[in-house]
């Protein structure tokens, strides 16, 4: 998958490396701002409970 993804992109070498590390962030920005808090409800019973 990552050599196809790499013979996909336009440009030299440097280019492409640029262009994944921009796609990696926008990944990163999207999980973080919109994927993790869209399913962290369904992940927290530890808000729930009490420590006695």
């Amino acid at each position: 998958m990552y050599a196809a993804l790499w013979r996909v992109l336009p440009g030299p070498w440097w280019i492409r490396v640029i262009i994944l590390l921009i796609l990696a962030a926008a990944i990163v920005y999207a999980l973080f701002f919109y994927a993790f808090p869209a399913i962290a409800p369904f992940f927290s019973p530890a808000e729930e409970s009490t420590v006695g």
